[in-house]
This record gives structure tokens, sequence and C-alpha cells, in this order.
């Protein structure tokens, strides 16, 4: 079984900073970087789970700063999940290794994190 837990810690440590920052924060940047990232990492777990691409995609919705950090933590549970399956034989049929895919997520957030947080 794969392990995601670099992924989750990741995700779940921005997602706390995102829940504990203060509104001017969110509001100068912060929350859209954030979003920005829950919808990328959403989108890469949309394709490890339908790699057919059958299913239409499906975009999270800007609830508004105070929301971010949860859908963030929501999205990468999704991702992490998908990779897991994808591991496991049972997702999308891709060039890249889950592993690999895995690695690419976390330096994701992690610039995400350092580019919202400045």
């Amino acid at each position: 079984m794969l392990d995601t837990s670099p992924l989750t810690a990741a995700v779940e440590r921005f997602a706390d900073r995102l829940r504990a920052a203060p509104q001017s924060r969110l509001q100068r940047g912060a929350a859209a970087e954030a979003l920005e990232l829950a919808r990328e990492l959403a989108v890469r777990a949309q394709r490890l789970e339908d790699p057919s691409g059958a299913a239409p995609e499906r975009v999270m919705p800007d609830e508004g700063v105070f929301v971010v950090g949860d859908q963030l933590a929501v999205a990468g549970a999704d991702l992490a999940e998908a990779l897991r399956a994808a591991a496991q034989g049972e997702g999308a049929d891709s060039a890249k290794a889950p592993s690999e895919m895995l690695d690419e997520a976390v330096a994701l957030v992690e610039r995400a994190e350092v580019r919202a947080m400045r």
C-alpha cells in the first residue's frame, strides 16, 4: 500500500494554517492560492478515479475565504485515497507511477503554502 502520509501531513499543515490565518491575510491572496491548489488536487483525484474522462469534470466552488482550509483538506484527502487505489491497481492507467504523482502533489502543496503564507 502506498504511504500517502506525506501528502496528508502537508495538506493538513497548510489547512490548519489557513484556518488560523487572519481575514486580512486570507483576503490578500492566501485563500485564492489555497483554492487554486484545492481545485488542482481535486482535478488530479478525478483523473485517477476516472482515467477515461467519461464523467464531467467537477470544479470545486469558491465558498469564501473562511472555508478554503476545509476545502483543501477534503481535496487532499480525496487525492490521497485515489493515489492509494491507483497504487493497488484500482485506479488510473497513467504513464506516471502513483508514487511519482504523490511526490508531485506534496511539492505542489509545499510551494503553494510558501506562496500563500509569506
